[in-house]
């Protein structure tokens, strides 16, 4: 016989915890790299419009 009762969940119990943990993780990462991808499509947004700037200012600065 074994020691452990027919009712005793603790292997299940542990199976969950560490599925809650890594379902944390797996988050985590996501909103991380959600939150860079975010980041640099901003940062090109702000290149792309600094661009646009430069080249309306060359082009007034070219015709006067």
């Amino acid at each position: 016989m074994t020691d452990r009762d027919w009712y005793d969940d603790s292997g299940y119990e542990s199976a969950v915890g560490r599925a809650e943990r890594m379902t944390r993780v797996g988050w985590t990462a996501i909103l991380g790299v959600t939150g860079l991808m975010t980041l640099a499509a901003i940062a090109a947004l702000v290149l792309c419009l600094a661009v646009v700037v430069g080249m309306v200012h060359v082009v007034m600065v070219a015709t006067r």
